[in-house]
């Protein structure tokens, strides 16, 4: 009982020393990602898995870029891009952002509604979607981001509840490790378009933004004369490659549940957030919609703050306004509105309607296609020596940094290719 007590409390002290790094990596399986792994286990079973190795070191070099370039600078990305680079380089990465970022806020809005129906659906789901919308842009407003996030991170425990499930039913693991270690690419608009959604939803654009910001402001909030050492990095570096290797383990517990529970039963087309929760029912039963939905929910309330403040940080930094998560509405109110202006136009979007799942998906397509453009951004920055001095990128940084937009981009051309020549 004692040892189980001091277990609990070395792993709570360790999650409490963790920084911006699992933040991100618990808002990279938001809602939007969850929707993707489902529907591409659904549609391909295992075929996918190999993916979740394969973007954990691309995904963690790229993270480490940003949260170097803003430990380093004590800024974000946006302020390093209007110091040292010429404006249409700032617009050309606004442009490329704004469009994905608004779509993701819309559709993970939708899809938290979604789910709450599940609960209780005698509530429409819009009306959840203004509830929560509502809810998030007070605790944004009220509350540090920081505090809300130390709470809602434990949401995202739920999602292990993934890990959980392929034990409970026959799985053949051989064929698991097989689709794990050797990747099974077929060329098809459909198999093309999961790639290019898995690629966008794991390695987003917005989750770039974010950390280089939320590393600058733990320096600033510490006074910003801080020496960065190699103490400093190494502890980042530890901070970012735990918060993707979280990400990236629940990223292939899904593809391998909705592989071994949905697909063999002839469910490869996920349209609704039902079908998605169904995947949990061989351990939770009747309360899988109650996990999924808890799921789903908590990590819309971690992610959404992300992905409207760093859209927020982009503008504030373009422009030069007060910024930062932790100042009082009246301090920083432009700031504010731009996150404000956000979630009203993410929930807008939603009598649209377009189908949850598929705005899940579409967003993480949309990320697929302008990531490419961003990561060139991040590599020219983290190695340009007037920016970085003496912090810039090692060999390995830049081998996996240009792995990561080959990959990316190769994915995108033949995603555009097969949609108009297919």
């Amino acid at each position: 009982m004692k040892r189980s007590k001091k277990l609990l409390q070395k792993v709570t002290a360790g999650l409490k020393t963790l920084g911006p790094g699992l933040v991100t990596g618990s808002s990279d399986d938001d809602p939007s990602g969850i929707a993707t792994y489902s529907q591409v286990g659904a549609q391909f079973g295992f075929a996918a898995l190999w993916t979740a190795l394969v973007t954990f070191p691309l995904m963690a070099a790229i993270q480490e870029m940003c949260a170097r370039i803003g430990l380093v600078t004590t800024k974000g990305l946006t302020s390093n891009l209007r110091n040292h680079y010429p404006k249409w380089t700032l617009w050309v990465m606004i442009i490329f952002s704004f469009p994905a970022i608004i779509l993701n806020i819309g559709a993970d809005i939708a899809g938290m509604g979604a789910a709450a129906n599940l609960i209780v659906p005698k509530v429409p789901s819009f009306a959840f979607s203004i509830i929560f919308t509502g809810l998030i842009l007070a605790a944004i407003i009220i509350f540090p981001y920081q505090k809300v996030a130390g709470i809602l991170k434990w949401f995202c425990i739920t999602l292990l509840v993934y890990i959980a499930v392929p034990f409970f039913t026959a799985v053949d693991w051989k064929a698991v490790l097989k689709s794990t270690f050797i990747p099974q690419i077929t060329w098809s608009k459909d198999y093309i378009n999961a790639l290019v959604a898995i690629l966008g939803t794991t390695i987003s654009p917005y989750l770039f933004f974010w950390q280089a910001t939320m590393e600058a402001e733990d320096i600033r909030q510490q006074g910003g004369t801080l020496v960065v050492d190699k103490r400093m990095i190494t502890k980042m570096r530890g901070d970012v490659d735990s918060g993707m290797l979280f990400s990236n383990i629940v990223m292939f517990f899904i593809i391998l549940t909705c592989g071994s529970v949905l697909h063999p039963h002839g469910v490869k087309s996920i349209q609704t957030v039902e079908q998605a929760a169904a995947a949990l029912r061989p351990i939770a039963g009747d309360m899988a919609y109650w996990l999924f939905s808890i799921g789903i929910i908590g990590t819309g309330f971690l992610a959404i703050p992300v992905l409207s403040g760093s859209l927020s940080y982009m503008f504030a930094e373009t422009f030069g306004w007060k910024q930062g998560l932790d100042k009082k509405f009246f301090q920083a109110k432009p700031f504010y509105g731009v996150i404000i202006l956000s979630l009203v136009i993410g929930v807008l979007l939603n009598l649209v309607g377009v189908n949850p799942v598929q705005g899940l998906l579409y967003a993480a397509i949309l990320y697929g296609l302008t990531a490419p453009v961003i990561i060139l951004v991040v590599l020219h920055i983290s190695n340009n020596r007037v920016v970085m001095g003496n912090e810039v990128n090692g060999r390995w940084s830049n081998i996996l940094g240009w792995l990561t937009f080959v990959v990316m981009a190769s994915a995108a051309i033949a995603m555009l290719y097969l949609e108009f020549y297919s």
